[in-house]
């Protein structure tokens, strides 16, 4: 991390800070972040993203934290030449849109699948982008006002699900960083009635149709459903007791969208899933969680009966690797 270098890169151009498309609260809380920092540091930007701000957590951060993101929709005056800096997502990623601007810069904390030629980057491993976010402020001395420490809070604390997923330490030192600064109230009003109606029927419908081979979990949502709210089932699913590996996919028009959760080191979610969905889709992510996604028109090479072969994939790949690690 070297925030001299990025503030320097950006001096003087038009800034997007783009996030990965329906970006969920990790990505929000890092957006606004990076754009409170690099303010401090007298670089102006706009944070955009594409898709849709679908979770009523997400949405109500915009009115708790009072920041604004334009879909890229709403956004007619972008240029070739205007920089675009991505936050919790990569260039040629399948989950982030490929705008006009130039990506000159990437900050993220997931596996690099498509190498891109940054002129700035910060690709690091830990539990929530955020803790990235955080360490610019500390390391700099920049000025943290309550309300980005508690968006910045929050959006680690629900991507490492309380610090129990995918935790380093650095995000436990960025986490005790921040809380010197959180407002209380606005975390306690985030925390507050965050499921919707349409949330219970998705964990209604996975109940409804889950089955589990060995220590392997599996549920399908037989509808279209917001990718945090696929990945909260999938992190339901890996809480029953008898379930160490969950994979949770929603049957949308444009095709199947997966989340996968692993509690084994010798079960990779992002290995695995990748290796799956290889010549049907694409998918990829850390260890502990990984999502990935079959287009409409490959779902015929899975055959008539889908799930089967969705099921089969998954476990004949994790029935390997388990036996692999206890030759």
């Amino acid at each position: 991390m070297d925030w001299k270098k990025l503030v320097s890169l950006l001096k003087g151009h038009k800034v997007y800070i783009q996030t990965h498309n329906y970006p969920d609260p990790d990505a929000m809380a890092s957006a606004l972040g990076l754009q409170v920092f690099l303010k401090n540091h007298k670089v102006d930007s706009i944070l955009c993203y594409d898709g849709k701000i679908e979770k009523l957590s997400t949405k109500r951060m915009l009115d708790v934290f009072q920041f604004e993101i334009y879909n890229i929709a709403d956004i007619t005056d972008m240029q070739e030449t205007d920089y675009i800096v991505t936050v919790d997502a990569q260039k040629y990623n399948a989950n982030i849109t490929d705008f006009i601007g130039e990506e000159v810069a990437c900050i993220d904390h997931h596996p690099t699948v498509i190498p891109c030629d940054y002129l700035y980057k910060d690709v690091r491993y830990t539990g929530a982008c955020a803790t990235l976010i955080t360490e610019y402020f500390k390391e700099s001395n920049t000025p943290l006002d309550s309300n980005t420490a508690t968006a910045l809070l929050y959006g680690l604390r629900v991507d490492t699900n309380n610090l129990t997923r995918g935790v380093t330490p650095l995000d436990i030192d960025m986490f005790s960083y921040l809380y010197e600064y959180v407002d209380e109230d606005k975390l306690s009003a985030m925390s507050n009635s965050n499921m919707e109606l349409k949330d219970l029927q998705a964990y209604g419908a996975a109940i409804e149709n889950i089955k589990i081979f060995d220590n392997i979990g599996f549920a399908e949502i037989p509808f279209d459903c917001p990718d945090g709210l696929i990945a909260m089932v999938s992190d339901f699913i890996l809480d029953l007791d008898v379930v160490e590996f969950s994979v949770v996919y929603a049957t949308r028009e444009d095709g199947l969208k997966f989340s996968v959760r692993s509690e084994l080191s010798w079960l990779n979610a992002g290995e695995i899933i990748a290796e799956a969905l290889d010549g049907i889709g694409s998918g990829g992510g850390h260890a502990t969680m990984a999502g990935g996604f079959v287009p409409a028109e490959n779902i015929e090479k899975l055959g008539y009966l889908y799930n089967d072969e969705v099921e089969q994939r998954f476990v004949s790949i994790c029935k390997r690797k388990g036996n692999m690690e206890h030759k």
